[in-house]
């Protein structure tokens, strides 16, 4: 059996993910701060495992703790692959440097980066011990190779999780593991993460009203496209490990 991690599932990309595995017949372990019933249904009609942990990730010790409750829940099973979709995110601060206030930059790195690194982390030491082949999904943003004034925050803690990514996979290779680790680049989508974009200010983000201009024209992509796109890929068994995945490539746009 193959079960799937996901952070963030309770809405937009994670929740899209998590219906197309169950759609997969994947197991579902959903990690968010609210349980998305719909989820929880639709895998239990599957006849599906599946369990919801309630997490904060910006918390370092709630993050420790409620992954290692998770690790002895699944390892314990003795599961063929283990699927990690590092997926929750948060944009804000929005907003130059010299104006940043330091609890939402903080909470920023610990959520975009921190968690994903910790989480990682304890799940490739897991799979160390066992015959459990663990494969991370790590999303990341087009802002990490783009400098985009108002999102310094955003930009340096995507570009951070890349880089680890990449270096992670470098690691998994030479001590010649079955584990692989890439990054995926999910573009502009219709979420909540778009609406808070689009309520910031003139003045923090310059960019403000051509993402505005993406709502009123139609060009979000939706997130159940995306999913799809990115859970054909980590399914095909034709992963790149430490590659960064743009959705451009897998959709044809």
């Amino acid at each position: 059996m193959k079960y799937a991690i996901i952070t963030g599932a309770s809405k937009g990309l994670g929740e899209a993910i998590a219906k197309r595995l169950i759609h997969e017949q994947i197991a579902i372990v959903s990690v968010s701060r609210t349980e998305n019933e719909e989820i929880k249904r639709m895998a239990l009609e599957k006849g599906l495992y599946y369990n919801h942990f309630s997490c904060n990730l910006s918390l370092e010790k709630e993050v420790q703790e409620v992954f290692m409750d998770i690790a002895h829940c699944l390892f314990q099973k003795d599961p063929k692959e283990i699927l990690l979709f590092n997926n929750a995110g948060v944009i804000e601060p929005i907003q130059t440097v010299g104006n940043l206030d330091q609890t939402p930059t903080i909470r920023n790195i610990q959520v975009n980066l921190i968690a994903p690194i910790l989480i990682t982390n304890l799940f490739f030491s897991k799979a160390q011990l066992t015959n459990t082949k663990v494969q991370v999904i790590n999303v990341t943003s087009g802002a990490a190779i783009r400098s985009i004034e108002g999102w310094s925050v955003y930009c340096s803690s995507k570009a951070g999780l890349n880089m680890f990514t990449q270096t992670a996979a470098l690691e998994q290779a030479e001590m010649k593991t079955e584990n692989k680790i890439i990054a995926f680049s999910p573009g502009i989508m219709d979420t909540n993460m778009q609406e808070t974009i689009r309520s910031s200010s003139n003045k923090a983000f310059k960019e403000l009203e051509r993402f505005k201009e993406f709502k009123e024209n139609n060009m979000l992509l939706q997130a159940d496209v995306v999913a799809n796109a990115l859970v054909d890929l980590v399914i095909s068994g034709n992963v790149e490990s430490g590659k960064v995945y743009n959705v451009k490539e897998l959709v044809g746009e």
